[in-house]
């Protein structure tokens, strides 16, 4: 078999292999649809049409996949999971690129989350509400924060551009909770 230079450097070069996901349902009721898809969103598949969605081929990605299949043959349907690679750089790259840019939107609302946070701390700040139990919220939102940071940088398997910049601010968030606390504290006689 001949293989142009072009197909040379993709042999040469490690390739991410990816799990796929097809399956079939019974129409009704649409609670086992709507189970499954959230099931594959929360783990960060990839739609590639309808019942049908992609995975890097790693152990977190497995389980839900795993997971998802189960919920399907819990609905009386029908799943079947593929080990797959991509056939050429082309198709390898459009996966990544499709892959990682629902991680970026992803991020994009982590961002926005993010500055959501340090303006309601200055909303507190600035109407003089330093109450345990709003810091007792806004601790409980940073928390929130940080659980959908780690997910999001475990399904951020080609680290997109945004990691970095919601890591700082995620770290500003902290620091700006650690402000408000401390007015808090001295508000409060302590």
């Amino acid at each position: 078999m001949l293989h142009s230079a072009r197909n040379l450097c993709y042999l040469d070069r490690p390739t991410m292999d990816w799990l796929i996901i097809t399956y079939r349902l019974p129409a009704e009721p649409s609670r086992h649809r709507v189970a499954v898809w959230r099931e594959l969103r929360r783990a960060g598949a990839l739609s590639l049409q309808q019942a049908t969605w992609a995975v890097p081929h790693r152990a977190d990605f497995v389980e839900s996949v795993t997971r998802a299949a189960a919920l399907v043959e819990r609905a009386d349907g029908e799943a079947l999971i593929f080990d797959a690679e991509p056939r050429g750089e082309e198709s390898s790259a459009r996966l990544e690129h499709l892959f990682t840019a629902e991680r970026e939107e992803e991020w994009q609302e982590f961002l926005s989350e993010c500055g959501k946070f340090q303006a309601e701390i200055d909303k507190e700040i600035a109407t003089k509400k330093f109450t345990a139990a709003e810091l007792d919220e806004e601790e409980q939102n940073l928390d929130r924060l940080r659980r959908w940071f780690e997910d999001l940088r475990r399904r951020d398997v080609f680290e997109t551009a945004s990691q970095e910049l919601a890591e700082r601010r995620l770290k500003e968030c902290g620091e700006r909770l650690e402000e408000f606390a401390a007015q808090v504290f001295e508000n409060r006689g302590g």
